[in-house]
């Protein structure tokens, strides 16, 4: 799909320079000692000879057909030039010029400009704005990096050139190979999906790493992501993470609903482990690239100082991994060759004073155990420690497991000796046990993405022109606010249970309607110019006569008239009261990039103050709704505890099921809660006493 970068026959460097403190040369020496086996063609008008190679003073003057381009030219000539590669038959170009979109208004114009000639000639660009590219089985090296990685089965793209130089260097120091490694700059052409999809299937990749400042179609990434991950893990760093909409949001929803929770739900559905640093990136991504992955969640210790082995069990737990429960046989067999102090349950202590062999044996008698899923080996470098001893035995022992094992030599100066064989020898080590064991929780985390059945949504029957005559009306108007008393037919349109209702313009009416219904009632304001009736204390609960309905409605007035004195009012909304259940809220916000994100959490008035909520995007399966349900961490309350009934779960997760429909089907809708769903016990169904919900300006 993306041959042209990745398994290019002839490459032409435009703006290659015989001046080695420009960027020109340096790709250009780059390339040269990287070993690319093709042809090179520098192309400067003002020179004769550049290393060695023969210059042409156009791309059209080349010889020989060319596959990609490198471009470091001013940024005025670039559509120029780029119109001659299509001329030429080029079918990639990697633009490291800057001055295009990320440079004011006169920069957006000409990256339209250059992307219109490359539709026209068919050619796919990476850039402009860009580092470059290496491919280390081509092997190739067309950016300006210092130095070119090893190679390796880790795939790394990354919008931040300076971070790709930092990253480069790390892995140089750490010994971490690459297949593919690629600066998207302003990903004017291939992005991050794009980059997906041709990695997804590479037979030199075991797993992709992503630096992501941003994404331009959020459900196009899920959609590919997920596809890809289905073969390889995907690992990415997200930056940004405190930013949130620059628009104003009404609903609890949009102001809970930053960037970042986004992310977060995309990168859940998609299967997209999420690093929270670029330490972790790598972390993560080694243990991948290196070990087998992890088949369950039981890990046994291996260490010589009990005090990082209680760190790495508290580790295990924080990250849902389990301190595996060692066999009878396996216990007795330790305890045979252990000295009386050292202890043969997990974690395993062999004591200061063990030697390699003593590693050896503890190490080889936990990896057989059926119970063991992978194993965690921490080194304390102490006066008897055979730290390269250990480091070569752990070698030998990973070349013939099948199950991870991650190592962790903790310290520096005295483990370093340890740690290069480790690293030469493709067995990941971790200074500090939470790291290693956070790798670990990664690799549950994906076997746990790989396990899941496919994903297939759900669809209801629903009333389309009952909502659409809503929506309509509200237009009319001039309104995008829609409150309460007209969402009631939404919800019932999409088959949410609501409590019987009606709006009353007169005590008279609301009274007739409480005889029909029975106290007690509920009694709201009715306007569409008051969404949040709680602010003005639009709602009066547990009406239980007439003597009192009168005197509510008359009050709710009253104080509408007082609050918001040019509001509409319609009058008092009476409601049939739903009693002993428990209150959570569902809602959405349209995201930008992911749009429509579902929240869930407890509801009522607390639901911003606790911010104990769960997001995913729309449209979503039932087992995401229920792992959404499962992840706030009030669900015990819901769940039931000290003899509490458990709440009705699966009518939750129905109604966020339902809701998830809602707003896929009807993109207007920019917000919306439902505030609170009552939920009564199990069995007993839930009822939507509340909902109000803003469409986006016509």
């Amino acid at each position: 799909m993306l041959d042209m970068f990745f398994d290019p026959k002839a490459i032409a460097i435009i703006g290659a320079s015989a001046d080695s403190s420009k960027l020109g040369y340096q790709v250009l020496a780059n390339l040269v000692s990287s070993g690319f086996p093709g042809a090179i063609y520098p192309v400067n008008p003002s020179a004769d000879e550049i290393l060695g190679l023969k210059v042409y003073k156009s791309v059209l003057d080349t010889p020989g057909p060319i596959d990609m381009v490198v471009i470091m030219i001013p940024a005025r000539a670039v559509v120029g030039v780029l119109r001659e590669c299509g001329e030429k038959g080029v079918k990639g170009a990697v633009i490291i010029t800057a001055g295009f979109r990320e440079a004011g208004p006169e920069g957006v114009a000409r990256e339209k400009e250059l992307l219109a000639v490359a539709a026209e000639y068919g050619i796919r660009i990476i850039g402009p704005n860009c580092l470059g590219i290496i491919d280390t089985f081509v092997p190739m090296n067309v950016s300006f990096a210092a130095g070119t990685p090893k190679s390796g089965s880790i795939a790394f793209m990354s919008q931040s050139g300076a971070l790709c130089t930092a990253i480069l260097d790390y892995a140089l120091a750490e010994t971490i190979g690459f297949s593919h490694f690629v600066s998207l700059g302003n990903k004017s052409d291939v992005d991050e999906v794009t980059l997906l999809e041709a990695w997804g299937d590479d037979d030199r990749t075991n797993v992709i790493i992503a630096y992501i400042e941003g994404l331009r179609d959020g459900a196009e990434f899920i959609s590919q992501a997920r596809k890809t991950a289905g073969n390889m893990p995907i690992i990415a760093v997200k930056s940004g993470r405190t930013a949130m909409g620059s628009r104003a949001v009404s609903s609890h929803t949009g102001s809970l609903a930053g960037a970042d929770a986004a992310y977060s739900a995309g990168f859940n559905q998609a299967g997209v482990i999420r690093a929270e640093t670029v330490e972790e990136l790598f972390d993560f991504s080694t243990a991948f690239a290196y070990q087998p992955l992890l088949k369950g969640k039981r890990i046994a210790i291996v260490t010589n100082a009990g005090g990082p082995g209680v760190m790495a069990t508290d580790a295990l737990e924080l990250n849902g991994l389990a301190l595996a429960s060692l066999s009878a046989e396996t216990q007795a067999y330790l305890e045979s060759q252990l000295p009386a102090a050292a202890s043969a349950h997990n974690p395993v202590d062999v004591l200061g004073d063990a030697r390699s062999d003593r590693y050896m044996m503890a190490l080889e008698a936990v990896l057989a155990d059926e119970n063991v899923d992978g194993v965690l080996v921490i080194v304390t470098p102490q006066t008897s420690t055979e730290i390269v001893e250990t480091a070569r035995g752990v070698v030998d022992v990973c070349s013939r497991a099948s199950k991870p094992i991650l190592g962790c030599w903790m310290g520096k100066q005295e483990a370093m000796a340890g740690i290069d064989i480790l690293a030469k020898n493709r067995v990941p080590n971790y200074h500090f046990p939470e790291r290693a064991v956070n790798a670990f929780g990664a690799m549950w985390t994906y076997r746990q993405f790989l396990n899941r059945p496919d994903a297939v949504t759900e669809s209801f029957e629903i009333d389309r022109e009952a909502v659409a005559k809503v929506f309509e009306q509200a237009r009319k108007e001039g309104r995008t606010g829609i409150g309460d008393a007209e969402a009631q037919d939404i919800l019932k349109a999409y088959g949410i249970t609501t409590p019987k209702s009606d709006v009353f313009a007169t005590p008279d009416e609301a009274v007739a309607f409480c005889k029909e219904i029975g106290y007690p009632v509920v009694i709201k304001i009715a306007s569409p110019d008051i969404l949040h009736k709680s602010d003005v204390g639009g709602i009066i609960v547990g009406v239980s006569n007439e003597a009192e309905v009168r005197e509510a409605f008359d009050t709710l007035i009253a104080r509408a008239k007082q609050y918001v004195p040019n509001a509409t009012i319609w009058g008092a909304q009476v409601q049939e009261m739903v009693a002993n259940a428990r209150e959570v809220i569902i809602g959405m916000n349209r995201d930008p990039q992911f749009g429509p994100l579902v929240m869930f959490g407890l509801g009522g008035i607390y639901v911003e103050v606790l911010r104990d909520v769960a997001f995913r995007v729309a449209p979503m399966t039932r087992l995401q709704a229920e792992e959404m349900v499962k992840e706030i961490r009030s669900y015990k309350l819901l769940a039931g505890v000290r003899g509490q009934a458990p709440a009705d779960l699966d009518a939750i997760v129905d109604t966020l099921l339902r809701v998830s429909q809602m707003v896929n089907d009807w993109p207007e809708i920019a917000e919306m809660d439902i505030n609170p769903l009552l939920v009564r016990d199990k069995g007993a169904g839930a009822v939507a006493v509340d909902m109000r919900l803003i469409l986006t300006p016509a």
